[in-house]
């Protein structure tokens, strides 16, 4: 058993998807082939580490996907492109230079190189038109696969920028809605201080308080704490768990009045408190 395969709060890693850490806390993803060596680039934001890691694997770029237009996100595909003369799948409804595909929720994407199926989904709120894909699953292993930008991440939700808290609540809910051993391909690391806002948010749960102390120790390793799971993300995310009985009460002594609202004024509250907590 490795390493990785010991954590509760951490799945096995998809054996054809690759993590490339960039910037400060960024994580670019490449998904390759079972057979082969054709690859796609998800959310490119420095081509650099990119390019040496499908060097590194002996790996051929065929396709980047884009979830949004932030330039951690996005800065590295005019260098990938001119290297590799590859196609660009992004947000039609964000201007992103390089896009020679434009596409929006409900739309099918049904690759080649590599040969994999994704769904996209509209999930804005953290920009006006972020988008996800996902994919049932891909070479033999059966988990589903969410590559989904800055909207959900491990333990938390991306700045509301752009959009509105009724659509990161909407966005938020489809792909909580997704089966529960789907992989969530989030693009940053913030495990550690999303789970202390957890623990903040919801102080007696047990499940929070583990994934804090496990995530604690990953990270002392150096190990990601990304990708978790869906089912993960539900019992212990907060902006999953906006209506749980312990988070409600703690909101409720924050502010009079929030245990009896609306879900997205519940969801709205814990952003703007998440926005300041230190």
């Amino acid at each position: 058993m490795s390493e990785t395969e010991q954590w509760q709060f951490a799945p096995p890693p998809h054996p054809l998807v690759i993590g490339v850490p960039a910037f400060s806390d960024n994580y670019l993803w490449i998904l390759h082939a079972a057979d082969g060596d054709a690859a796609v680039a998800i959310d490119p934001g420095d081509a650099a580490p990119v390019q040496e890691a499908l060097e590194r694997n002996g790996l051929r770029l065929t396709a980047i996907l884009l979830t949004h237009h932030h330039m951690d996100h996005a800065g590295g595909v005019e260098a990938l492109v001119e290297r590799w003369h590859c196609p660009v799948y992004g947000p039609r409804d964000e201007d992103i230079a390089g896009i020679t595909h434009p596409v929006g929720d409900g739309d099918i994407l049904d690759l080649d190189e590599p040969r994999i199926g994704f769904r996209v989904i509209g999930v804005p709120g953290h920009t006006s038109g972020h988008i996800a894909y996902y994919a049932t699953s891909h070479g033999g292993d059966a988990r589903g696969l969410l590559f989904c930008g800055d909207t959900l991440f491990a333990g938390g939700c991306g700045r509301i920028f752009e959009g509105t808290p009724a659509q990161m609540l909407d966005s938020l809910e489809k792909l909580a809605a997704l089966p529960a051993s789907t992989l969530v391909f989030c693009a940053h690391e913030y495990t550690v201080s999303n789970l202390r806002f957890a623990a903040a948010a919801e102080p007696d749960s047990e499940a929070v308080t583990r994934r804090v102390a496990e995530a604690l120790r990953m990270r002392a390793l150096d190990l990601p704490t990304v990708p978790s799971n869906i089912a993960i993300e539900r019992s212990t995310n907060p902006f999953l768990r906006h209506d749980a009985a312990g988070i409600v009460a703690t909101l409720e002594a924050r502010q009079p009045g929030l245990a009896g609202a609306a879900p997205v004024e519940r969801l709205a509250a814990l952003r703007e408190w998440k926005n300041g907590f230190r």
